[in-house]
């Protein structure tokens, strides 16, 4: 910090060396101002020291508010803006009001788009709920109905729009989690059940079996957890051969986690697309060969276990079906996080 406090003095450092350069000259020009050589040596040297200890006492003074800024930056958890050092000079004062105003404009602009966000989600909820509404009718009808084979279809599609609506609203709550989030010990099939009733009309469709072996009890929120299921579900019924099977599995990893698998029998991933199947928009070279493929499945996915203590995982062989592993964090995982 000195060397810079040197570098933004040069222009004093020069005035100074140029003074001394200057007088020096003129004693030695002028007759009338005779000085002994020993006795100008030591004037510079005099004046070289004083020079210096003044530089030594403004770095201390000039560069106290500097450090204490530097003190408050390193330290997230105080309030920067009542930390404020005391200004020692006007710029410092400055600096300060500039800095408030500053931040008052920041979280000014900050509530404003929150509020505005705050709207659309409420917004887009209402709507949702509002959607529902007409779709349960509809879902009723189709029971009534459910001999005919045209209903069949349009079971299949009423299905589609219910889980896209059903999303929207979950993405509209992603923000907000954190405030919807309830652990409990619960089984594995206590979670997969309704999801696989769900889904029942595209299993049928496409006669695909599925298949469940073992269960166990996680720590999770079950809400937010089915949601991750269906998205998973979701992508092997779109992905699985027609007759195919989808083999539900759980399992312990090597440190003791509970772990969910959900294999498919499709196509795969190939090996270039497995490390982007959970970015936001990637629908891969199997994506791009469905039509209905948004990208945004495996991405919410993947945003929502983060933040409920999930690991999300793929193993995929070409030709050889998907792999997709839940690893579920233990009690003692959750209790280190929170304290």
């Amino acid at each position: 910090m000195f060397i810079a406090y040197l570098k933004d003095m040069k222009s004093w450092i020069l005035l100074f060396a140029g003074s001394i350069a200057v007088t020096d000259l003129l004693i030695l020009i002028d007759k009338g101002l005779a000085m002994k050589l020993s006795s100008l040596i030591y004037l510079n040297l005099l004046l070289v020291a004083i020079f210096i200890l003044f530089l030594i006492w403004r770095y201390k003074k000039e560069t106290q508010y500097k450090k204490e800024l530097l003190q408050i930056s390193g330290d997230p958890s105080r309030d920067w803006q009542e930390g404020l050092p005391e200004p020692l000079f006007n710029r410092d004062e400055t600096i300060n009001d500039l800095l408030r105003q500053v931040a008052d404009d920041h979280l000014q602009k900050l509530s404003e788009m929150k509020a505005a966000n705050l709207m659309e989600s409420d917004y887009t909820a209402a709507w949702v709920h509002e959607v529902k509404a007409p779709l349960t009718s509809m879902k009723l009808t189709i029971d009534a109905n459910r001999q005919d084979p045209a209903i069949r279809k349009i079971e299949s599609d009423w299905l589609r729009v219910h889980l896209l609506i059903d999303r929207q609203l979950y993405i509209s709550r992603l923000t907000t989690l954190e405030s919807d989030y309830v652990l409990e010990k619960i089984k594995v099939q206590q979670l997969l059940t309704p999801e696989i009733h769900e889904l029942r009309s595209w299993f049928i469709e496409k006669n695909i079996a599925v298949e469940i072996e073992g269960d166990m009890e996680v720590l999770t929120d079950s809400k937010w957890c089915r949601f991750i299921i269906r998205q998973l579900l979701t992508n092997a019924a779109k992905y699985s051969l027609a007759g195919g099977v989808i083999c539900i599995r759980t399992s312990l990893s090597q440190g003791g986690n509970p772990v969910l698998s959900i294999k498919d029998d499709g196509p795969g991933i190939p090996a270039h697309d497995l490390p982007r199947i959970f970015d936001k928009g990637f629908t891969g070279g199997t994506g791009r060969l469905h039509n209905a493929a948004t990208g945004l499945g495996l991405y919410l996915a993947q945003q929502v276990a983060g933040k409920i203590g999930i690991s999300l995982s793929a193993h995929s062989e070409k030709d050889n079906g998907t792999t997709m592993n839940m690893t579920f964090s233990t009690e003692n995982e959750f209790d280190a996080t929170r304290t």
